[in-house]
């Protein structure tokens, strides 16, 4: 995938190569920071107000004050799409912590916000979404705070590890058997022709296409139900499907040993992905449903 040369930093934009920030910097040490990914279909940003309106909710969460306004920072996002170029399917990184200073656990006084973000070339990976995956559960060891989009990830990581190590390609995640989310994705069951979820609450990060889904199955009378279910329902499930930025509406054809349904990808959940398409604009040859897919 290719990294595009231009980056926004909190001094504005510089060439990749001449990014760099002191050793005593607090996401580097101390995790202090948050972060959003953020989808791009052939140059065009999608959900980014809602992944620009969560980022601020992470920052006040955190009590990092950034120099910056939502509306400098929409300004700064589109600039960077137009200084690189950009028209292909791709993705932006952005992070922001809370500067840089001698190391110290308090806040430090006087210290900026540091801010960066990139862009790199990143395909739809068509052959998931329309074949499926196989997940393995893992007890969900996380702090108590999953709603702050956080750069402490070393549980989501090793739990990604995990499943990678099983031959899956996700972990879906529970507290004493109740289903909170995957390790980089949130988590649904259909049973029924209802969406299950878990409620948007401390215990998950609520992801943008979380947020999408809602409102696509309010939008087309699917019942979407914000109620925990737990492993043990994975049983009985007629479908389950997992959804992020990046790998939009994964259907999920295995749990553990536990096959799903009938071992193929649900009918809400093609539904929903073929909903997803004509929201985010995806023009018909690059379609799951497209004989002519490029």
């Amino acid at each position: 995938m290719g990294l595009y040369d231009v980056m926004l930093t909190e001094k504005g934009f510089v060439q990749k190569e001449e990014l760099t920030y002191p050793f005593e910097e607090r996401g580097l040490q101390f995790g202090d920071g948050v972060y959003e990914v953020i989808r791009i279909y052939e140059g065009r940003y999608y959900l980014l107000k809602e992944h620009v309106e969560r980022l601020y909710r992470s920052m006040a969460a955190i009590k990092i004050y950034p120099p910056f306004s939502e509306a400098d920072l929409y300004d700064y996002l589109d600039q960077l799409l137009k200084k690189n170029g950009v028209v292909s399917d791709a993705k932006l990184y952005l992070q922001v912590t809370r500067g840089s200073a001698p190391r110290n656990h308090e806040f430090p006084l006087n210290t900026g916000a540091n801010l960066y973000a990139y862009v790199k070339d990143f395909s739809r990976n068509t052959d998931l979404m329309r074949n499926g995956i196989n997940t393995i559960t893992l007890e969900d060891i996380r702090w108590e705070w999953c709603y702050i989009k956080s750069l402490n990830l070393l549980p989501n990581v090793i739990a990604k590890q995990e499943a990678k190590e099983n031959d899956a390609q996700e972990a879906i995640l529970h507290k004493n058997g109740l289903v909170t989310e995957g390790s980089s994705s949130n988590a649904y069951l259909v049973r029924n022709g209802k969406v299950y979820t878990h409620p948007a609450t401390k215990r998950i990060l609520g992801g943008c296409v979380r947020m999408k889904i809602e409102e696509l199955c309010n939008r087309h009378q699917i019942p979407f139900i914000e109620e925990a279910f737990q492993v043990e329902d994975i049983a009985y499930a007629d479908e389950v499907f997992m959804t992020s930025s990046t790998a939009e509406i994964l259907p999920v054809l295995k749990v553990d040993t536990v096959t799903v349904g009938d071992g193929e990808p649900g009918r809400i959940t093609r539904e929903l992905q073929r909903l997803y398409e004509e929201d985010a604009g995806i023009r018909t040859e690059k379609s799951l449903f497209s004989k002519n897919e490029s």
